[in-house]
């Protein structure tokens, strides 16, 4: 694991901030790393408030949505809220349905089937609006490659209203509004929102026009705040207010079908990682397993006995896919071993019996062994469909973008993308990526990296400072936990492996004689000879706070020791 440490920003500015919010120049530079220079940006960054949200007609096309919604709801007609299969697309479309049928009652969902319709928007869910006689579909977080979807709905007098947040092509669809701030002529002051924060942008601009407040609207919070932590976009400005806010309702009061997901769960305070490994994965594990339809129905029911019956069933489905991504990883790993694929920059591997619904986390478990760009095929129909994973700062999207001419359509961002290919083509094109790759990545990005945010001492770690940081919260990309250095250490002879395969570690460590802390590093079992008899080390780590029975006391959550 390489170790790099955060520039150090510039001495004034640390001084001015920490004079200026009374704090000491430790939290002072973890600010000013996140961008926080002023009192009022500190304020609002402690203090975040609804009001911080923009107004929802700054977003290009709002207008257009809303005027379109409010003429369908005058004419009667019939709207059809389409989503993907994703926890981003199922909040939002639960998001949005529920809000319309608040006051109207002529709305239905969509979302497509995972295996016969694949991701986005379908023909076969354009013909199930035709068939019904829906004459208007919002569709949210996809669409904004659709051209020819949209093209083909315009034909059959049924409009679009787009709401989507992926990267667009080269032409926009026709829609009646497109909602997507990553538009070239969108001047929205935010473009990081999900799919779903694009959807609460546009009930925000419906709810201005019946005189709503935003605090009329904090019931859907919920959902927001799942779909930021499960779409791991940036955690700053409006996602940050929006996750801030939507983890209180969370805790406090949620809407049934995420009660019903929480009930077995111990944890008096969810925070931010609760909700990306509890609730977001027993979501998405509807669409991977049985079908989409199954989460929306969840999120947007009311009766909490009902809601607990769903809760069960997806429970179940959950099991399932943790069944299946454990194997189909172990498949991926020996067929990695047997091509003698260990030292290529990229893997890419297929086979046809892999579920569709899981081969985006064996991507991403594939990297935990091979750090590299990692794709994933398996069989979908007469085609290849893929899930593909990246590694800090390499841009998978553009390296697809470069082997187009082997794809049949491929879309996402950065760091997770989606395609399909003909079988035919799965040789070139795994040639072709992997050359793209060598050629562009840089050799380091295939280490992982662990970046520090400060080099401390223990004399620094005090119940202030974990008070301060916990107010860093909620934590995501942009605005990660703080990663701390300390050179020094010395185990107290406490030093053990534990867990069934003694795969992690504990410690108590002291420095120079400093007061101790204990210390676990998940995964770290192998470096317990480095800490026997006393031998001095460095540490990376987080700063957590342990409760048992009862008993809160500061712990390090290791990441890695040298």
């Amino acid at each position: 694991m390489r170790w790099t440490q955060k520039p150090k920003p510039a001495p004034e500015k640390v001084k001015a901030l920490a004079s200026q919010l009374n704090v000491d120049e430790l939290i002072a530079t973890l600010l000013v790393q996140r961008g926080i220079e002023t009192f009022d940006q500190a304020r609002q960054f402690f203090r975040p408030t609804l009001d911080d949200l923009h107004n929802p007609y700054l977003m290009k096309d709002m207008d257009k949505a809303v005027t379109r919604i409010e003429t369908a709801i005058a004419n009667n007609e019939n709207i059809l809220v389409f989503g993907d299969y994703d926890v981003d697309g199922t909040t939002a479309v639960s998001l949005v349905s529920s809000y319309l049928k608040s006051f109207y009652p002529n709305v239905a969902t969509y979302i497509p089937d995972r295996y016969d319709e694949g991701y986005g928007i379908s023909y076969q869910g354009i013909d199930f609006a035709e068939d019904n006689e829906f004459t208007l579909i919002i569709a949210l977080d996809c669409g904004i490659k659709s051209v020819d979807h949209i093209a083909y709905a315009n034909e059959r007098n049924i409009d679009f209203i787009i709401c989507d947040h992926h990267r667009p092509g080269d032409s926009l669809p026709e829609a009646v509004a497109v909602l997507d701030p990553k538009r070239e002529d969108c001047s929205y002051p935010y473009d990081e929102l999900c799919g779903c924060g694009i959807g609460f942008k546009l009930i925000q601009a419906l709810a201005q026009n019946k005189n709503q407040t935003t605090n009329d609207l904090m019931v859907y919070l919920d959902l927001v705040a799942t779909a930021i932590a499960a779409d791991i976009v940036p955690m700053t400005g409006e996602n940050r207010v929006l996750a801030k806010f939507g983890l209180e309702v969370i805790n406090a009061n949620p809407r049934p079908g995420i009660k019903a997901l929480l009930q077995n769960v111990k944890k008096k305070v969810l925070t931010i990682t609760d909700v990306v490994f509890i609730i977001a994965p027993r979501i998405n594990a509807a669409g991977r397993i049985k079908h989409g339809n199954e989460a929306v129905a969840l999120l947007t029911e009311y009766d909490l006995q009902q809601a607990e019956q769903f809760a069960s069933e997806i429970e179940k489905y959950n099991s399932d896919r943790k069944d299946l991504d454990k194997q189909i990883t172990v498949e991926a790993l020996s067929q990695i071993q047997e091509n003698n694929e260990q030292q290529k920059f990229t893997t890419v591997v297929y086979s046809e019996n892999w579920h569709k619904g899981v081969i985006g986390i064996v991507a991403s478990r594939l990297t935990e062994t091979h750090y590299r760009p990692t794709i994933v095929f398996t069989k979908s129909g007469d085609k290849l469909a893929a899930s593909a994973r990246s590694v800090k700062d390499f841009d998978i999207y553009n390296a697809l973008e470069a082997c187009t001419q082997h794809l049949e359509q491929f879309g996402g961002h950065m760091y997770a993308a989606g395609m399909t290919l003909k079988e035919e083509n799965y040789i070139a094109f795994k040639e072709a990526f992997e050359r793209v790759v060598q050629e562009t990545i840089h050799p380091d990005l295939l280490t992982p990296e662990v970046s520090v945010d400060a080099e401390i001492n223990l004399t620094d770690i005090n119940e202030k400072l974990i008070r301060i940081l916990n107010q860093f919260e909620p934590f995501g990309p942009q605005n990660m936990t703080p990663v701390f250095m300390t050179k020094g250490l010395k185990d107290t002879g406490y030093a053990k492996g534990i867990g069934a395969d003694e795969d992690h570690l504990k410690l108590f460590v002291k420095q120079n004689g400093s007061e101790g802390f204990g210390a676990i590093g998940f995964g770290l079992g192998n470096k317990l000879p480095l800490v026997k008899n006393q031998t001095s080390f460095d540490a990376v780590y987080s700063i957590d706070e342990n409760e048992f029975n009862g008993n809160i006391t500061i712990q390090l959550r290791l990441k890695d020791l040298k």
